[in-house]
């Protein structure tokens, strides 16, 4: 069995971002960046049936500029086979990003898609929900518990009551949540393996998909500055404050 993972550089989530001046995005000079945490949680469940011997290969994909390959080299470090980037543009919506996983998918034929359920720098929370409707495959999204046994998928989601299990067949797409793994550190001797692992480069211009941006951002901003506490007097007080706010 084969399995997709697909992965965003982003911002790295122990930098404190900077709103460029005009307000036009945010300031990427000089600022680390590293694999969407949801997503290294994919790479991990990803390796993880390999390791038990349900997965045979863990594919990795990427769409974005060249430097996509340092994050690629990155999961190939944690237990990846091999890689594809796809070279374009480094901030695609997530429509062209879906459509783009669709296209790898029917060439690739994986039994199974594995995505973070977000990406920390815009938190769409769509690309598995559109490439699912795309290829036409059940989806389960937010999952905390994974089990694969034959072409069912038994698949715990996190929901706003708590739990809920369910049953998918093969192939799916399914999007992780935090709690499905601890991902594992990337070991040096892995680091150096991983530079001779294939890494195929696709040209994005060149998969005849509409890149047509649907999206614009208007602004970008700072959050308000959070003010400071008070004390009152009494529960009465307290309450005519919280009146104030509502």
């Amino acid at each position: 069995m084969k399995v997709l993972v697909a992965l965003k550089r982003v911002v790295d989530f122990n930098v404190k971002i900077r709103v460029k001046p005009d307000g036009s995005g945010v300031d990427l000079n000089n600022v680390k960046m590293s694999i969407n945490p949801f997503d290294e949680i994919a790479v991990e469940e990803a390796v993880r049936l390999k390791e038990k011997g349900i997965a045979t290969e863990v594919v990795v994909c990427s769409v974005g500029s060249k430097a996509c390959q340092e994050t690629l080299r990155f999961a190939l470090a944690l237990g990846a086979d091999r890689a594809i980037h796809v070279d374009g543009d480094d901030s695609p919506e997530p429509l062209v990003v879906a459509k783009v996983l669709a296209q790898i998918c029917k060439d690739e034929s994986p039994s199974l898609v594995i995505l973070g359920k977000q990406a920390i720098d815009d938190d769409c929370n769509q690309v598995g929900q559109m490439l699912s409707a795309l290829l036409d495959w059940p989806q389960g999204t937010f999952i905390s518990e994974l089990g694969i046994e034959g072409t069912v998928v038994h698949i715990t989601r996190e929901v706003d009551g708590g739990l809920e299990k369910n049953q998918i067949s093969l192939p799916a797409v399914v999007t992780t949540d935090l709690r499905l793994n601890t991902p594992r550190f990337a070991a040096l001797p892995n680091i150096m393996k991983a530079k001779t692992k294939p890494l195929a480069t696709l040209e994005l211009s060149s998969m005849s998909i509409d890149i047509t941006r649907r999206l614009e951002t208007l602004k970008t901003m700072e959050p308000p500055v959070r003010q400071g506490g008070k004390k009152v007097a009494n529960v009465q007080e307290l309450i005519d404050q919280i009146k104030k706010v509502i």
